[in-house]
């Protein structure tokens, strides 16, 4: 089993009860008695679910080549989203389910990586972080620096995060698209 790297453009994958897995961890057993067996988390490629399995090693899998492309997210049609491979400028309309939680963070204009399965989509991974500025949040009371204390802050995606109080319009922050929280604030 070969481990998938996050930014190669050929990721190999495995088919697995009826769905596309991509090895995140494994470790190849040898007991003193018995056969060896490989131990796996795979991540489902549809859903991101995560789930362990064993394999009697020798056994043998289906493996799937996926490609990762970068593409241009341009703007949003109805419950797809328009998105422009950045070599051939071609346009896709892919279903917004599949940016997950994350597309609350998407920005025009922003690059993502679409991955296929021939031409079947099958995934799209957005940026781990990305940078939007705050356009509406109340502002802070002067003097109060307690350390755990949030409040909400629109970002310019519509997006709401909570973030703590020394945050003002017009900041730009750092989110996790995985999270959907606050990093830091950026330094212009």
């Amino acid at each position: 089993m070969q481990f998938p790297v996050h930014h190669q453009r050929f990721i190999r994958v495995i088919k697995f009860k009826n769905d596309l897995y991509a090895v995140v961890e494994f470790l190849h057993v040898k007991p003193g008695k018995g056969g060896a067996f490989v131990r796996t988390k795979l991540k489902s490629m549809r859903t991101g679910r995560v789930l362990e399995n064993t394999f009697n090693s020798g056994e043998s899998l289906d493996v799937v080549r996926v490609e990762r492309r970068k593409y241009q997210y341009l703007y949003d049609e109805g419950e797809t989203l328009v998105c422009m491979d950045n070599e051939t400028y071609d346009q896709i309309y892919v279903p917004e389910k599949l940016f997950g939680q994350g597309k609350e963070f998407l920005k025009e204009g922003m690059d993502v990586d679409i991955l296929f399965d021939g031409d079947d989509i099958i995934s799209v991974e957005l940026p781990i972080f990305v940078q939007l500025e705050v356009v509406e949040t109340e502002p802070g009371l002067r003097g109060d620096t307690a350390t755990n204390v949030l409040k909400p802050a629109k970002l310019e995606t519509g997006a709401t995060v909570n973030v703590p109080i020394f945050v003002n319009t017009g900041d730009i922050l750092k989110i996790d698209t995985r999270t959907g929280s606050y990093m830091e604030r950026v330094k212009n």
